[in-house]
């Protein structure tokens, strides 16, 4: 793929925000490495809740934000913006979502691009029940997805079926239900939620890159071999044109306010029947195993920030890279954590 970039457009740093940067290390290295091979100069920004937070020691600069929910959140968030001269706003979790989504017009005044969709699209992402009803309405393939009380009026019930929070993510509180005790436990033990009928096949991970623009321009599935905490920790790409293409109708369907990266779900049976079950408008977990295969979606991302069009083939990448994740240490000065010592703890940190 061609990833030159006329030096001309990139005579200035381009700045980066990525929120909620947690563990994210391997996609700053990424957008590292991107820079790198395109010669411009790049600034990370990041910002999380906690000094512990691992990926903040890999930014050139790093901020503490007070906690999604806050009403500090925000305005702290554009106060980084403007001290920074950020070009570009890159979420990382579902929760950050519809926040930042509400000030979209906030953050492109000041100068940034927010990568992020419009409320509407990020609801219809976020809520699993909208979520089906999406998928239905434009004859996507999806499970059959009940509320509580329209399970329970079912005059018949075919187990096993899934059970999850309505508005959940990182696979939490997901579990296979195989009987009516299961059912009723877990609809009084989790709040809020559904119930998808269960599907036997491999589950699947699409990286759609869309960019500064909504558009479709490659997709990158990744099957999942092995999840730790809700992220793929084993897999592989597969170069599979009926997924790719089932993935693209999935993002063109939900308009063209998507930006950046669109992570999909799906299950593929035996019998070939690509089954949808999540939608999630931002940079998964995995997103570094399509970018390794070759699929360069941080110097695509910096090409366009940069005034170019980055030429993308929609199916540029290599077959069959597995990914084997293993634990990586960040070790830093314990004074560099800044921590506050609340009595009547004494010498045990309260982190700030």
């Amino acid at each position: 793929m061609n990833t030159m970039v006329n030096p001309s457009a990139t005579s200035r740093t381009i700045t980066l925000l990525v929120t909620c940067v947690g563990r994210r290390v391997e996609l700053l290295q990424a957008f590292r490495a991107a820079a790198q091979r395109l010669g411009i100069g790049l600034r990370l920004v990041g910002s999380d809740t906690t000094a512990t937070a691992p990926a903040l020691h890999c930014a050139d600069e790093k901020v503490l934000v007070p906690p999604i929910g806050e009403p500090g959140y925000i305005p702290a968030l554009l106060d980084t913006v403007s001290r920074f001269a950020v070009d570009a706003l890159i979420p990382t979790i579902d929760t950050d979502l519809l926040v930042l989504s509400k000030h979209r017009a906030d953050f492109e005044r000041a100068g940034c691009r927010p990568l992020i969709a419009e409320p509407d699209v990020i609801n219809i992402c976020r809520d699993k029940i909208l979520t089906y009803q999406f998928l239905t309405e434009h004859k996507i393939d999806t499970p059959a997805t009940f509320t509580p009380d329209a399970i329970r009026e079912l005059s018949e019930r075919r187990f096993p079926y899934f059970i999850k929070p309505r508005y959940g993510s990182a696979s939490l509180k997901v579990n296979k239900i195989e009987d009516e005790r299961d059912l009723e436990y877990y609809l009084a033990k989790i709040g809020e939620p559904i119930v998808q009928e269960f599907v036997d096949g491999l589950e699947h991970t699409l990286d759609v890159y869309v960019g500064l623009t909504g558009q479709v321009r490659c997709v990158v599935p990744r099957a999942r071999w092995q999840v730790r905490g809700g992220e793929v920790s084993k897999g592989v790409v597969i170069k599979d044109l009926d997924v790719m293409n089932a993935g693209r109708v999935v993002v063109e369907r939900l308009g063209d306010s998507v930006r950046g990266l669109v992570t999909l779900q799906c299950i593929v049976t035996a019998d070939r029947r690509i089954r949808f079950i999540e939608i999630n408008p931002r940079f998964g977990g995995g997103a570094p195993l399509g970018i390794a295969a070759g699929a360069d979606y941080p110097a695509w991302l910096l090409q366009e920030l940069c005034g170019q069009t980055p030429a993308i083939s929609f199916d540029g990448f290599r077959h069959g890279l597995c990914m084997l994740r293993y634990d990586w240490s960040c070790f830093l000065p314990f004074d560099d954590l800044h921590p506050r010592l609340v009595p009547p703890l004494g010498p045990f940190p309260q982190w700030q």
